[in-house]
């Protein structure tokens, strides 16, 4: 595209040049046109002018339409004539020139608004081109940056879903140990890392004990010697900042000069992560991480991990506060059940203490007249005799278990007269007195027990109280019964060993579990339903206690049981006691007065002292006994000794004694009760009261007190 000339001097000095080009034009063609060849010379000036008014414009336009149709015509013409020029073909031609010249310059006019608008879309092309990239780098930035938060997000999500699934994970355990193996089985899998441990802080050694290791860190902690249970100094190991309660993150441990750091960096970890667990404000442990790339725990991971501390060491802390609750509720239900078996010992101790006295009354005159018989009919046949001796060993069987009833609601008195006991004589009485147990009423159910005795042949003899280890063979044979509802053969038997000397029950029966093995001895433990108390072998295990015994079970289920008593063997000097002497018989009548509610004590004491050549005199209860008392003052009478229950309606046995000592005050009370040996035992013997028996009365203790109280009364 041809351009504008806008210089003046090209542009006036261009119509000179066109013309003169055409006359060139015009020289060279003629030389080469041969002569007489009509050729358009006029042609070159018209491109001459029409070129120049194109380029020139109107002015070199008009100048070179001169040139052409005045100028060179005249200067062929001789003389310079204008004669021959034509007005008209001068106006036209200028016309033309002039109608080219607007052409020119309208396309001129037209190309540089083009070309205006073409540079100004151009620019702003270029502008909204710049613009446009300058925005496409930035939503590039932007979609990066926030696919980097994407990512971080995702990142951080994922770690929250962990964090939550590790939380729920520890809050659904309730010991410290499971919860410590969750968090770091968790991380060794989805975090993950190359070792993983938990430690509990000593603050006092000021150490750190390795609790819990993963089991993906076992080869590691074994090459670490980072097992469970190994120790680990805080100061000088770096640590301390983290015991202190601060997340420590040590991106290169080979940098570090401490003995931990360098163990870790030796066997390949550079990187740790060590969180401290937090409880309130004290520091009970630490959660240890590492792995073996160096700056290996970016920024959200150890806010992670600080984060998981806290959540672990707040489960941790529930833990061990559900552990000390339910190490309180234990010990709360331990202690409810000892108060309310407090209670019901005390409530059965109430009872006991009655009807031991009610017992103690019923057995006085079984006993008396037992032991009267025995001392005072010399003509019995031997048959008759071992049935009586056989009835007064079971009154006194019956009299001690009543004395020892008040075991279950006091402190039994510790046992100190203890008398060489023969076992394989213990073992026949209690088979003679348990028969219709065993025998007797097991055949009319149909059901057939075998006894057999299998006994030392030398009579192993221990030191004890044999009352007491006769009820203990006792209940053992009833228990060993009750274990065989379908027969069985029931073996008793005796030996000695380095231990001692043992005395054993043998059943063939149902037999026990471990748990009622464990806790067949407790009391009120039964597995008899209704038909047990609980309390049998509880006094078997009470009479092996007093006697520094053993007790073995062995049982198996369908296999039978065996329970075992293990004596000491006695110390010769310790189980020999000297024989009381025999009580001296009154030679004189003395005149005695019996008070007691009840009828059969008064008839069968009365019967006895009357025996013995006393003049008796009896009353039915306190009252009285007090007005017989005043009866014989009135007539100038006395009694050498007065016999007084305690226990009774309306008036006590110590109103009765208070009254003896107000009318004679040298004249001896005897208070004759069943609660005798526990005022005995709990030094309350009532004031005035000279002497206490206990019931039922034995003869020989009778005979003794009235020796030694009435002597030097006057005789009847």
């Amino acid at each position: 595209m041809w351009k504008p000339l806008r210089s003046p001097y090209v542009r006036y000095l261009l119509p000179f040049g066109a013309i003169l080009a055409a006359l060139l034009a015009q020289g060279a063609v003629a030389v080469v046109v041969p002569k007489g060849f009509d050729f358009p010379y006029a042609f070159f000036y018209l491109i001459a002018v029409f070129a120049v008014a194109w380029f020139g414009g109107y002015a070199p336009g008009a100048i070179a339409c001169l040139l052409t149709v005045v100028g060179l015509p005249l200067a062929t013409t001789h003389g310079f004539r204008l004669s021959s020029i034509d007005p008209s073909r001068v106006i036209i031609f200028m016309g033309v020139s002039f109608l080219i010249s607007k052409v020119s310059l309208d396309q001129q006019r037209a190309r540089r608004l083009l070309r205006t608008a073409n540079d100004e879309l151009e620019q702003r092309v270029k502008t909204r081109t710049r613009d446009l990239a300058q925005a496409v780098e930035s939503l590039e930035s932007e979609v990066a940056q926030r696919r980097k938060t994407e990512e971080k997000l995702q990142t951080q999500l994922g770690r929250m879903s962990l964090l939550d699934q590790i939380t729920r994970f520890v809050g659904e355990r309730q010991d410290l140990r499971s919860v410590f193996q969750i968090v770091i089985r968790t991380l060794e899998d989805s975090l993950p890392v190359d070792f993983a441990c938990v430690c509990l802080h000593d603050p006092v050694a000021e150490e750190l004990t390795v609790t819990c290791v993963g089991v993906r860190s076992e080869a590691l902690a074994m090459e670490l010697a980072l097992t469970e249970q190994a120790r680990i100094a805080t100061d000088r190991n770096g640590l301390s900042r983290c015991v202190r309660g601060q997340l420590v993150y040590e991106p290169d441990v080979s940098q570090i000069d401490f003995p931990f750091p360098s163990r870790l960096s030796k066997s390949g970890l550079r990187s740790m992560v060590a969180a401290p667990l937090l409880s309130e404000t004290n520091v009970f442990g630490i959660l240890l991480v590492a792995r073996a790339e160096a700056n290996a725990f970016s920024s959200g991971e150890c806010e992670f991990l600080r984060q998981l501390s806290e959540h672990v060491a707040l489960a941790a802390r529930q833990a061990q506060i559900h552990t000390a609750l339910q190490q309180a509720y234990d010990d709360l239900r331990r202690t409810q059940q000892a108060v309310m078996e407090q209670e019901r010992l005390r409530a059965l101790g109430q009872m006991a203490s009655g009807i031991a006295h009610d017992i103690n009354n019923a057995l006085s005159p079984v006993a008396l007249y037992t032991e009267s018989l025995l001392d005072r009919e010399p003509g019995l046949s031997a048959r008759t005799r071992e049935y009586l001796e056989t009835t007064q060993r079971a009154i006194e069987d019956v009299s001690h278990t009543v004395g020892r009833m008040r075991e279950f609601y006091r402190k039994p008195e510790p046992q100190l007269a203890l008398s060489p006991v023969d076992i394989n004589r213990l073992v026949h009485q209690v088979v003679d007195l348990t028969r219709a147990r065993w025998s007797d009423m097991t055949l009319e159910q149909g059901i057939d027990i075998r006894m057999c005795m299998d006994l030392a042949s030398h009579a192993p003899i221990v030191a004890g109280i044999e009352s007491e280890i006769r009820e203990a063979m006792t209940n053992l044979i009833f228990n060993a019964v009750d274990a065989m509802p379908n027969g069985g053969t029931l073996t008793l038997r005796t030996g000695k060993s380095p231990q001692g000397v043992q005395f054993a029950v043998e059943d063939t029966g149902v037999g026990m579990d471990e748990e009622t093995r464990r806790r067949c001895l407790e009391p009120f433990f039964t597995t008899k339903g209704e038909r047990g108390t609980g309390l049998g072998l509880a006094m078997v295990y009470g009479v092996a206690q007093r006697h520094s015994a053993e007790v073995e079970i062995e049982s198996a289920i369908g296999r039978g049981t065996t329970m075992r008593l293990c004596f000491p063997i006695p110390v010769p000097s310790a189980a020999t006691l000297p024989e009381l002497p025999s009580a001296p018989v009154l030679s004189s009548r003395l005149r005695i007065l019996i008070v007691d509610d009840d009828p059969l004590v008064i008839k069968s004491l009365g019967d006895t002292l009357e025996a013995e050549g006393h003049l008796v005199t009896t009353a039915s209860g306190g009252r009285e006994g007090i007005n017989v008392v005043q009866t014989a003052v009135e007539r100038n009478e006395r009694f050498a000794v007065v016999i007084t229950d305690l226990g009774m309606p309306y008036v006590d046995g110590r109103k009765v004694a208070s009254a003896v000592k107000m009318a004679w005050k040298t004249t001896p009370v005897i208070m004759l009760t069943g609660w005798g040996q526990r005022l005995i035992d709990e030094d309350d013997i009532p004031a005035n009261v000279d002497r206490v028996l206990n019931k039922p009365p034995k003869l020989q203790q009778l005979r003794t007190a009235l020796s030694e109280l009435a002597v030097g009364a006057a005789p009847i």
